[in-house]
C-alpha cells in the first residue's frame, strides 16, 4: 500500500518526525489506497489491492519523491501512520522491529547495574524508533502499552521475540495494558486510564509489588495503577526533592497519587509531609510505601481533598509550607484545551504560592507535550504568583531512559520547574 503525503507532511517525514497525520495525506480523503477500495478499517485480503486495515505497512511517497519511507497504518486515529523506516531496506516486519527492540534494551543495561533502581522504562515507543511501544519495567515483571491501535495485529508475531530478549535479563512475567482483550492472553483485569491489565506470558502477574528507585522502596500498582503502573518519568525528579528537603520543616505534596514525591521528602529529612489527593486508595499505597522503608506515615499527613479546595482552606488557616511538591494531571489533553489549561496552571501556581513560606522553594510539573517550557514558565510569572522574591533554579525534564527524537517535539513533554 502506498501513502502520498502533503509537502509539509513530507517535509517532517524527512526531519525525523515519526507521526503522519491524517491531513497531512494528499488526497483520498485520509486513506492509503492500492489498485481496489474498501471500506476504512477492512483488512484487505493479503496480496490484493484495496484500503489498508490498521496495521498494514505501508509506503509513503510525495511529489519528487517516490520513497520516503515505511511505517504501519492505523484505521481510527489522527495519526495515521506511524513511521518506522526511512531507508528502503531492510523490509519492515516482526524480525526488523524486534531488533529494533533488543537495540532499546542493550542501550539500557549498563544504566541500572547494582539494584538500586529495578524499575525503569526498557523503550519509549518513538524516542526509541518503535513507534507507539512502551515497555516499563518492575523488577521482573515488564508491562507493555500501546498507544494507538496499529501495533496490536503483530503483538502475537512479538512475543516470543520480546519473551526471550526480556528473560534474558531476568524478566519473568509479561502484562499487556491495552484496550480490549489481549492477544492469546488472559482475560484482562484491573483499570487505569481506560486500559486493561492482561497477562500474556510468564508466572501470573501480582497485583502489587515493591521496586527499588535509586535506592528507595516503592509500591506498584499494576492492576490498577496510572500509565503502566508507576510514573517512571519522575524518577530523577523524586531524587531531586529527597535533596531539596533537607532541613524542611513543612513540605506539602500536591496530586500525591501513590506518595513518591512524599516518601522521598521524609527520606531527605522534612519535619512533616502532608500528601493530598482526591483518591484516597493512593493514600494507602503511599502508607505501605513509607512503612517499607521504614518511616512511620502516622508522622505525617494525608488529606483525601480536591487540590484547589485544600489550598483556599490552607490559606484561610494561616499554613505555611517551606517545599511545596505540585504534580498535576495533564490539563491539556490535546491542543485544543491549551487556553483553558494554562488559565487553570495559573490559578493552581497562585494558590501555592500563597501558602509558600518566604525562603520556600516550589517544585511545579507539567505533563503535557502541548504546554512547552516557555508557555509554563508564564504560569510562574511574578504576575501570577504575586511575589518577587522567587527565581528559576532549574529546569528538568524526563530521565535518560525515556529519549525522544530531535524532530519529535512531543516527546518532550515533561516539565519540572524549581523556584526558589
Amino acid at each position: 500500500m502506498r501513502v502520498h503525503l502533503t509537502a509539509t507532511a513530507a517535509a517532517a517525514v524527512r526531519r525525523g518526525h515519526p507521526w503522519v497525520y491524517r491531513d497531512g495525506i494528499a488526497g483520498g480523503g485520509g486513506r492509503a489506497t492500492g489498485a481496489g477500495d474498501r471500506r476504512r478499517g477492512e483488512r484487505a485480503p493479503r496480496g490484493g489491492g484495496g484500503a489498508a486495515a490498521t496495521g498494514d505497512v505501508v509506503e509513503l511517497s510525495a511529489e519528487g519523491a517516490p520513497f520516503l519511507g515505511r511505517g504501519l497504518w492505523d484505521a481510527d486515529s489522527p495519526i495515521a501512520v506511524r513511521v518506522f523506516q526511512r531507508a528502503q531496506a531492510p523490509a519492515l516486519d516482526e524480525r526488523a522491529i524486534a531488533e529494533r527492540l533488543e537495540r532499546a534494551f542493550a542501550l539500557r543495561d549498563g544504566w541500572f547495574a547494582g539494584g538500586d533502581t529495578t524499575a525503569y522504562r526498557l523503550c519509549n515507543g518513538e524516542g526509541d524508533r518503535v513507534p507507539s511501544l512502551v515497555i516499563d519495567r518492575y523488577d521482573r515483571v515488564a508491562v507493555v502499552r500501546l498507544d494507538g491501535g496499529m501495533l496490536a495485529p503483530w503483538l502475537d508475531r512479538l512475543l516470543p521475540h520480546l519473551a526471550r530478549a526480556l528473560g534474558a535479563r531476568g524478566v519473568r512475567s509479561i502484562g499487556l495494558r491495552a484496550r480490549g482483550e489481549a492477544p492469546s492472553g488472559d482475560a484482562p483485569r484491573g483499570d487505569a486510564d481506560g486500559k486493561k491489565l492482561a497477562h500474556v506470558h510468564g508466572p501470573p502477574l501480582p497485583d502489587r509489588l515493591f521496586v527499588r528507585e535509586t535506592g528507595v522502596a516503592m509500591e506498584v500498582d499494576l492492576a490498577r495503577g496510572q500509565k503502566t503502573g508507576a510514573f517512571l518519568d519522575q524518577r530523577d525528579n523524586r531524587a531531586r526533592v529527597r535533596a531539596l528537603a533537607a532541613g524542611r520543616r513543612r513540605v506539602l505534596n500536591l496530586f500525591s497519587y501513590a506518595g513518591g514525591f512524599s516518601v522521598a521528602a521524609a527520606l531527605g529529612g522534612a519535619g512533616r509531609v502532608t500528601s493530598v489527593d482526591s483518591a484516597p486508595a493512593a493514600h494507602a499505597t503511599a502508607q505501605r510505601t513509607f512503612r517499607e522503608n521504614g518511616v512511620d506515615p502516622a508522622a505525617h499527613d494525608f488529606v483525601t481533598a480536591d487540590a484547589f479546595d485544600f489550598l483556599e482552606k490552607a490559606r484561610a488557616r494561616g499554613d505555611r509550607y517551606d517545599l511545596i511538591i505540585s504534580d498535576p494531571p495533564s490539563f491539556a489533553p490535546s491542543e485544543r484545551a491549551k487556553p483553558r489549561a494554562l488559565g487553570a496552571y495559573r490559578r493552581l501556581h497562585a494558590a501555592v504560592a500563597r501558602v509558600l513560606d518566604r525562603g520556600g522553594v516550589l517544585c511545579a510539573a507539567s505533563c503535557s507535550s502541548h504546554i512547552t517550557a516557555e508557555d509554563f514558565l508564564a504560569t510562574l510569572d511574578d504576575a501570577t504568583l504575586e511575589r518577587d522574591d522567587l527565581r528559576v533554579r532549574a529546569i528538568h525534564g524526563q530521565p535518560e531512559d525515556h529519549p525522544t527524537l530531535p524532530a519529535w517535539w512531543e516527546g518532550r513533554y515533561l516539565k519540572f520547574v524549581v523556584l526558589e
